[in-house]
This record gives structure tokens, sequence and C-alpha cells, in this order.
């Protein structure tokens, strides 16, 4: 075979393998381009992240912190806010492969890490509503002492009211906040001795003073003023019953088993037909009650 015939042969080959690649890529199918979902996914495997801190399920606005409404989430460390709360670990990588390994050193992680962070959170209230998966932060939340958190705590429709207190007329000081109370009213009744009667029941004690949160491990509380959770119809009821007291009687709060948390409360407790008022009347050393409708 002469040298010009062999050229001949090389380069046709060549072209034909030219050919060959450039049909391949007219006929292969396109990558589609990617969707906006995709291009805001979490970071691929390998990427560092961070423990946040995030709410374990759907939290409504009032709801009062617990530990188990909380949980540790990786999160991709390049996309944490400054407002989010972390464990205070180093971002970390999670080997691909390694799921079941990767859920219990993130819980490891927690525990030993961020268990501060959880228990700081625990008692505050959601001023914000919450999703379940979304990250807690302080903006949506309001804790014991600070602004507006009276009036998140309080139940829709109901109002907060404050009731001069001492140790002897407040249980000696064993009423602390979340305890029930009924309000009695005591006043001198002239010839007739002495009357008692109880305004309002099953009250819940929002705070002594400013406290709305005792301390871990109190046994009691010793404050001037007790705040309570009124019904707006009986607030005018406690309004009545705090002028009667100034002239010449005394407002006393009677601590309720923790049982009765779910009895019917206020003035129209005793009666299914209208708010009444029971009153206890002291003659010749005898006590008598009697229901005073209003």
């Amino acid at each position: 075979m002469s040298a010009v015939r062999l050229f001949i042969l090389v380069i046709a080959a060549i072209a034909a393998i030219a050919l060959a690649f450039v049909v391949r890529g007219a006929f292969a199918p396109k990558k589609p381009a990617a969707t906006t979902s995709e291009m805001v996914a979490p970071a691929p495997a390998g990427a560092p992240t961070v423990k946040v801190l995030v709410a374990q399920h759907d939290l409504a606005v009032g709801t009062r912190l617990a530990a188990a409404d909380m949980t540790w989430q990786d999160w991709p460390a390049a996309n944490v806010n400054t407002a989010f709360i972390t464990d205070g670990a180093a971002p970390r990588v999670q080997p691909a492969g390694a799921a079941g390994a990767a859920k219990k050193a993130a819980e490891a992680a927690g525990a030993l890490f961020g268990g501060a962070a959880v228990q700081s959170m625990v008692g505050a209230v959601v001023r914000e509503p919450l999703l379940q998966g979304e990250p807690i932060i302080a903006r949506k939340l309001v804790r014991a002492g600070e602004g507006n958190f009276l009036s998140v705590v309080l139940t829709p429709g109901m109002r907060a009211m404050a009731v001069p207190v001492s140790v002897d007329s407040a249980a000696g000081g064993f009423i602390m906040p979340g305890d029930r109370v009924d309000i009695l009213l005591s006043r001198d009744a002239g010839d007739n001795g002495v009357t008692t009667q109880t305004v309002l029941r099953n009250l819940r004690v929002l705070a002594i003073d400013q406290i709305s949160e005792p301390a871990k491990d109190a046994k009691t509380i010793v404050g001037a003023v007790a705040t309570l959770e009124v019904a707006a119809a009986d607030s005018e009821v406690l309004a009545d019953a705090q002028a009667e007291a100034r002239k010449g009687g005394s407002l006393v709060l009677a601590l309720r088993a923790y049982t009765d948390a779910g009895a019917p409360a206020g003035s129209s407790a005793s009666s299914p037909s209208g708010p009444s008022r029971v009153v206890r009347v002291y003659r010749a050393g005898q006590a008598s009650e009697v229901t005073v409708s209003r």
C-alpha cells in the first residue's frame, strides 16, 4: 500500500470518529434547567452543618414552651442567621450513608452542647405562630419580666386584675403563679355581726408581685399584690368587692386544689341560672349561708 493511500485512510477514519461524536451530541436528551426549588435546596451531602433549635411541631400564640416543643436540626452553615439559636458547636460535616449514626450524633450533641439553650427557652410564651421545623428566635417569644408578657399569657376574652394581699390573706404565701383561688370578702355588718361571702371562684393566679414564674424548688412567694385572670363580666364584681374592702372589710384568697382547674370559674359558678353570691352570716356565734342573686 502506498503512503498516499495510507494517509487517505487515516484521514477518513478520523473524520468518521468526529462525525460519530457530532451525531451523538445532536440526538442525546438535553439536561433540564434547574428549578427554583432545586436552587434553594439544602446544602448537599458533605457540606458543613450547624445544629439549630427549631419547633418540634406547630406552636400557636400563647403556648408556653416546654422542652418537648423544641428539637435540634441540621442547618447548612452558610445559611445560618445570626438570630438563630445554635448548640454552640463548630460546623461539622456528616459522612454520606451514615444517616443512623448522624441522628444519634445529633441527639448526643443536643444533650451535650445545647441543653442550656433549650432550658433557657423553657417557660417562654409564643408571641407569633411557629411552624414545625421553623427556627426559634427571640423576636417570636416573650419571657417572664419582658414587655407584653401578661397580655400574651392571658386567655382570650379574659382580663388581668390586681388584688392587694398579705401573708395572712394569701394562704401564708403558699399561693403561687398558676394556682387557682377563690376570692372571699369579709366585712362588719354592724348588729348582724361579720359577713363573709365568696365573691369569685376558681380564678387563675397570673403573678405574685412581678413574679410570673416561681424560682426552681420555691415553696412560697410572699408579695403585696396578686394578679388574677378574671372574665370580662366579673371584672366589675371584683372591683366592687375591692371598694367594699376599702370601707373596712378585707379580701382573702383561698387556695383551691390543683384538681379544681377544670371547675366552673367566676361569679356565676354557684348558680347555673345566673351570677350569685353566697353570703355567710355570723350571728350569736352561729354561722349560716345565704345565696343572694344579683
